[in-house]
This record gives C-alpha cells, sequence and structure tokens, in this order.
C-alpha cells in the first residue's frame, strides 16, 4: 500500500499470506476495495467470509504498513532522543510478555518498538494461532490475542504522532501516515479490538477522522 521514498538502515519485516490461501484471496479483495476510496466500507467483512480469516489478513497488512512507517524514522527515534516509550506528556508505556519480561519494564522507544514487532511477528508466525491452510479453524483464545495486538500496534502509532510528525512532515509522508492510522482505527471500532481508553493519547485526532468519514 506504502511505497517510501526515504528508507532507514532498518530491515523492514514483511509479513504477507501465502499465496493460495484463504488470506491471500481475502488481501486480494482488500486491495481492490481500498482503490474505491472509503476506508470505511474497506474494512467492512466481505459477504460470506469468516470474521477471524478478515481480521488475520488485516493484523498481518497493518504490521507490514507501521513497520514500513516507523522504519522511516529510526534515525530520529533513538534512545537519546527517546529515553521512554511515550505519546505525548502524560502517556508511557511499559513493556510486559509472558516470557522474556514477566513483569512491566520501562524502555526507551526504540527498545520498546522493536521489542514489540518482534512479539508481534512471533504471534503471526504461529500457524496455529493463525492457520493459513483453508478450513482449519482459530484456536479460542485468538480474539485475546489479536485484541492485544492491536492495542500494541496503536502505541508505535501514538509514539510517531506525538514524538515524530513533524519529521514525517518534513519528509512529505505525513499523508500515508494519515491514511494508514485512520485505516486502522475504523478497522479496530468495527470489530472492537481496542478499549476506548487506549485511545486516549490521540482522542481528538480520532474523533476528528471519525466525524470525517
Amino acid at each position: 500500500m506504502f511505497a517510501f521514498g526515504t528508507k532507514s538502515s532498518q530491515t523492514f519485516r514483511v509479513r504477507q499470506p501465502e499465496a493460495g490461501t484463504k488470506q491471500y484471496q481475502l488481501r486480494q479483495y482488500a486491495e481492490a476495495t481500498l482503490g474505491s476510496g472509503s476506508l470505511m466500507e474497506a474494512v467492512k467483512l466481505p459477504k460470506g467470509e469468516d470474521v477471524n480469516e478478515w481480521i488475520a489478513m488485516n493484523a498481518m497488512d497493518f504490521y507490514t504498513q507501521i513497520n514500513m512507517l516507523y522504519g522511516t524514522i529510526t534515525e530520529f527515534c533513538q534512545e537519546a532522543t527517546c529515553p521512554r516509550m511515550t505519546a505525548g506528556g502524560n502517556v508511557e508505556y511499559y513493556w510486559q510478555d509472558e516470557t522474556n519480561y514477566p513483569k512491566p519494564t520501562q524502555m526507551s522507544a526504540p527498545d520498546y518498538i522493536n521489542t514489540l514487532l518482534d512479539w508481534t511477528q512471533h504471534k503471526l508466525d504461529d500457524r496455529k494461532l493463525f492457520p493459513t491452510e483453508i478450513g482449519l479453524e482459530f484456536p479460542k483464545h485468538f480474539k485475546k490475542v489479536v485484541r492485544q495486538i492491536f492495542r500494541r500496534l496503536f502505541r508505535i502509532y501514538a509514539h510517531i504522532y506525538c514524538s515524530h510528525f513533524h519529521v514525517m512532515v518534513a519528509m512529505e509522508l505525513e499523508a500515508y501516515l494519515n491514511t494508514s492510522f485512520k485505516h486502522f482505527v475504523f478497522f479496530c471500532k468495527e470489530y472492537d479490538l481496542i478499549d476506548d481508553k487506549e485511545y486516549s493519547p490521540m482522542k481528538e485526532l480520532i474523533e476528528s477522522m471519525m466525524s470525517s468519514g
């Protein structure tokens, strides 16, 4: 969806559905729908399709989009400039997971984001959690995990907007960022993937997006 002229030295983690899978077919549909220009329509479940398949495919796409967006500003998001993972002056995120960080841990923004992206990729690559073969059922805890993925991906958007938006403007990439974030928010709202309180750092922008449609 995005093709940036500026690229950092970071290697983008690209996660795409495999050809021949149901998620690949849904991705083709999604790209065609996005071409219509209506993001609100683009997030709706295609008729007759499984909602978990649709959410899984979009999780992969948003993961790739956010990687690309963050990759353009990594040289400006360093431990010295972003010693904490913040989204505005009053919001700080601590990292916690089920293996390496059992307790909430303060990190610099680049460490937090790279840990988050690695954690997300591990989840997306788990064939039991994200089955790729047609006919395989999603596990019962899929919705819980996928909500956690979307909640955490939102934090990268929030950090970019609150700490690096001026860089995106200087690179003339704010339109790509805004479109990606709007699509992300519309999708999360459509499938109740993020609790409303999590949106607080971006509340005004989100309210403006929702009212403009």
